[in-house]
């Protein structure tokens, strides 16, 4: 066998994991069941062939471009009912074709988050932090919804990123911290970065209705990352 000397050729676990917005973990359990293909190093480290991951991003954007031709289903929870009518409003002049559920309850809304299993599942910013926290957690903890991206006010998502670490090991995307307290703090101007977790700013005008779509597409695009 030809032996491959590019590094292009090959990719460690922790670069294909950010190119896939997967944990490690689920990197691992790729090669395992034959989805990479991928070799171990004499220090013992997995590198990843490249060709075999292309291939997986290829499939994601095959996936993708099935998904947009047809409807996504988005569950929104507000706190405000105008809130909902200004997101509909945006949603009618996308290409990307949305059935957005909603509920001005957060109760409620987590059951319906459960019984639909939606594509998205949408935060309003004007829900209060403190109950955002206790709706991402219950979401990352129930396997119906675990595996859901999840769009949060960015403001959100930089003020909490113990609840994003939380989240994602729940969740399974992302590794558990020994020391969950240090590595919060030491992390708080680093954003942990949960790949089930998008963050948009709180004010829509700030990006327009474009770039919002573009945020809920790329959300479906990690819909798949499910396992």
């Amino acid at each position: 066998m030809k032996k491959l000397n590019r590094s292009a050729d090959y990719l460690s676990t922790r670069q294909s994991a950010k190119l896939l917005h997967v944990s490690l973990g689920t990197v691992q359990k790729m090669v395992e069941v034959g989805e990479l293909i991928a070799w171990k190093t004499c220090g013992g480290h997995r590198r990843i062939l490249a060709a075999s991951l292309e291939k997986q991003l290829n499939r994601r954007k095959q996936l993708m471009r099935k998904k947009i031709s047809g409807n996504c289903t988005v569950m929104a929870i507000f706190r405000r009912a105008e809130n909902y009518t200004e997101l509909q409003t945006i949603c009618r002049n996308w290409a990307l074709k949305v059935d957005l559920l909603w509920s001005l309850d957060s109760l409620e809304g987590l059951m319906q988050a459960v019984s639909s299993a939606p594509d998205l599942i949408y935060l309003d910013a004007f829900i209060p932090p403190v109950e955002q926290v206790h709706i991402i957690h219950y979401l990352s903890k129930n396997e119906l919804t675990q595996r859901i991206p999840i769009l949060v006010d960015e403001g959100f998502v930089q003020l909490h990123p113990g609840v994003i670490q939380l989240a994602g090991e729940n969740s399974g995307v992302l590794q558990p911290q020994p020391n969950a307290e240090n590595v919060y703090s030491a992390q708080s101007q680093d954003v942990i970065e949960n790949p089930l977790i998008l963050g948009y700013p709180s004010s829509h005008s700030q990006l327009g209705a474009q770039q919002l779509e573009q945020i809920f597409i790329e959300g479906l695009s990690r819909e798949y990352d499910r396992v």
